[in-house]
């Protein structure tokens, strides 16, 4: 019987018959095979694992900076100026070590650092072989003049150097001209140039100037009209009310607009000019205004109309042809050209959209 046992297996003597049979013993038994079982299953998933990633992450290691999906054709947009050939030279040279599966914006941004015109690059891949790369600029507003030195700003306050100056940016004083890159110092400085950047560009080609007096910031425009923002506070809020004022047909003639309350914007005239509403009303004007004024708020008024730049040379001096003001309002949604006018300002004529009329005395 011993001999038989153990030369040969006994029919009917199986192990997984033979657990039920053994009681607990054999649940025990059961839950180590099984669990011997999984662990198995495990490690080799596991080790499996471990071997797989290696490979995939070095297969994507080379897809990745492989010739199949390298850059070579470059398509560059937002880029004008003096600088512009050497912008795209740089930002070329950068896209074409990168792939369309590898892109690194940061190298782009550090490739053109050295242009301040530069304010940010956004990168777009064109898979297999294509890259978008948008520039976006900031464009000089002022010219600062200091010692027979002269540099072009940005609206920001950066210095963008002597190439961007050009005849059509308004002057303005220094003391010093920073290095480029740098940006300018002093409030009254700084707060002309922030009020420049705001300008819309129609209006910022008639500006000649930024000065500061007894009504706070002055901006001159041509021909001597005069514009009041007094603080540089809520600059695109006096740049559509003057916008609504200098397109009203009762504004033309004025001498200045004075935008320091952007609600309660108004236009002021010459001692002895009547407003033209008074005058389509019966009044006869003593005094006629200065043609070179009318033409300049003529000129700007059938620019901003017509919703395009405004030409060099400015038209012949006549009345704009549009019958009411745009509506203006601020970002924070307040509208900026009220109806109303303070004491001592005359209203304006029935073509006004919110812009108020107010003799001077001087």
């Amino acid at each position: 019987m011993d001999r038989t046992l153990a030369g040969r297996q006994v029919p009917g003597f199986h192990v997984p018959r033979l657990l039920p049979r053994l009681g607990g013993a054999g649940l025990g038994v059961r839950e180590r095979v099984s669990g011997a079982w999984r662990s198995g299953r495990r490690r080799f998933l596991l080790i499996a694992l471990a071997v797989a990633l290696p490979v995939l992450g070095g297969g994507w290691m080379w897809l990745r900076n492989s010739p199949f999906v390298s850059v070579r054709k470059v398509q560059i947009s937002g880029v004008h100026g003096p600088e512009a050939a050497a912008i795209d030279a740089a930002l070329t040279e950068a896209a074409h070590r990168m792939s369309t599966l590898h892109l690194s914006t940061s190298e782009l941004r550090a490739a053109v650092a050295q242009f301040p015109v530069v304010r940010d690059v956004r990168a777009v891949a064109r898979f297999p072989h294509g890259l978008r790369i948008i520039v976006t600029e900031q464009l000089p507003v002022a010219v600062i003049s200091a010692n027979g030195l002269r540099a072009a700003v940005a609206g920001d306050g950066m210095v963008l150097g002597p190439s961007f100056v050009s005849s059509s940016l308004p002057t303005l004083p220094a003391t010093s001209v920073p290095p480029v890159g740098m940006h300018v110092a002093g409030w009254t400085l700084g707060a002309s140039v922030s009020i420049l950047g705001a300008a819309p560009a129609p209006l910022l080609r008639y500006v000649t100037g930024v000065s500061y007096g007894a009504k706070g910031l002055d901006v001159a425009m041509r021909d001597g009209l005069n514009v009041y923002f007094g603080t540089p506070a809520r600059p695109h809020a006096k740049w559509l009310a003057l916008t609504a004022v200098l397109a009203d047909p009762s504004s033309t003639g004025a001498s200045y607009v004075d935008v320091r309350q952007p609600s309660r914007a108004a236009a002021g005239f010459p001692s002895g000019v009547v407003p033209p509403a008074q005058a389509s009303s019966g009044v006869s004007e003593s005094t006629s205004s200065s043609s070179s004024t009318e033409s300049t708020i003529a000129s700007l008024a059938a620019a901003l109309s017509a919703g395009s730049g405004v030409s060099a040379t400015a038209p012949a001096t006549s009345a704009p042809t549009n019958a009411g003001a745009p509506s203006a309002t601020s970002s924070t949604g307040e509208s900026e050209a009220s109806g109303s006018s303070s004491t001592g300002e005359a209203e304006a004529g029935s073509g006004a959209a919110g812009a108020g009329t107010e003799s001077a005395s001087g």
